[in-house]
């Protein structure tokens, strides 16, 4: 599947794995690596020495393309960035922040920088900070998302026909169906999350991927808009949440409803009760968790049936 994004990381499919917190690490990456995709490490979820070590098993466990995922806006990012660049990491996904911050600094040394946005003006000002793509993620994703609201099947064409840098679909993507739909509407490429959440390698709590297996419509709905948007699978902590922004609470008390480590508590320790769940709203059509190597091929095995019932139909 030779296409942009195939040529500029170097892999066979174009085809990533989101960088997730508390999900992605170097067993993922790297499994997804190795099956022909272009796993990320989920940065945001770690602290320096972890991300190094992180970066080192995956080099020794795979030798293809692999790559960051750094939210801007983390505490640690001068420290992460350092990392990065002392360990010759050849891929970052930036997101959560101004691309214009730190994509010269990855370039100068050779790194191919790609941003994660949700509107088409990000998508400008990212190709004006040098980046080598963009990833155009619509409002189903899961986790942290955008106030905009604006649908994958909407994005997608509104950011392609705005910038000539790669396109990279997010948001509501599981299956190679949904894969080729995003190439339709001019994507040149596509970042899956949730399916990957529920994966073998995935380093999220057992509790939690069968959660997502068990998911139907409408368990999921953006929260936070106000203080950091973010999709939720409903549980208690949910309810509390939904509560809170009912009453009108003000942005300091949603704050400390959030808390420290509630990201952590839900998703690496599997409290799914107190708890924050993020995951995308295609989780309702996930059923099963699998090894990543066997999720890859199964994508592209439905991507090119795809192809192939859509080349036989007539009107």
């Amino acid at each position: 599947m030779e296409n942009r994004i195939s040529d500029l990381f170097s892999i066979k499919y174009p085809l990533i794995q989101a960088g997730m917190v508390w999900a992605s690490g170097w067993r993922l990456a790297a499994a997804v690596s190795n099956a022909g995709g272009l796993g990320l490490l989920g940065s945001g979820s770690m602290y320096p020495n972890v991300l190094r070590e992180q970066i080192r098993k995956c080099k020794a466990a795979t030798d293809k393309p692999f790559g960051v995922n750094v939210p801007i806006l983390y505490a640690d990012i001068e420290k992460h960035i350092a990392i990065i660049l002392e360990e010759k990491v050849p891929i970052v996904f930036t997101s959560a922040g101004n691309p214009k911050t730190w994509t010269p600094v990855l370039k100068d040394a050779g790194i191919k920088v790609v941003h994660v946005v949700s509107s088409s003006k990000f998508a400008v000002k990212s190709q004006e900070a040098g980046c080598d793509a963009v990833v155009a993620e619509g409002f189903e994703a899961g986790g942290h998302n955008g106030r905009e609201e604006t649908t994958t099947m909407v994005l997608v064409p509104l950011v392609k026909a705005a910038v000539d840098i790669p396109v990279i679909a997010a948001g509501g993507i599981a299956t190679g169906r949904q894969m080729l739909a995003a190439m339709v509407l001019g994507a040149d490429g596509v970042q899956i999350g949730s399916r990957f959440v529920a994966s073998d390698e995935a380093s999220s709590h057992l509790a939690f991927k069968e959660a997502v297996i068990k998911a139907q419509e409408g368990d999921t709905h953006l929260m936070m808009k106000d203080v950091v948007p973010v999709r939720l699978l409903k549980n208690k902590f949910y309810e509390d949440v939904k509560a809170a922004e009912q009453r009108c609470a003000s942005k300091e008390e949603l704050i400390q409803l959030l808390g420290r480590g509630r990201a952590k508590k839900g998703m690496f320790k599997g409290d799914m009760v107190e708890g924050e769940l993020e995951i995308g709203q295609v989780a309702a059509g996930i059923d099963k968790i699998m090894p990543a190597g066997e999720i890859v091929a199964e994508l592209i095995h439905e991507y090119n049936e795809a192809i192939r019932q859509c080349g036989s139909a007539t009107m």
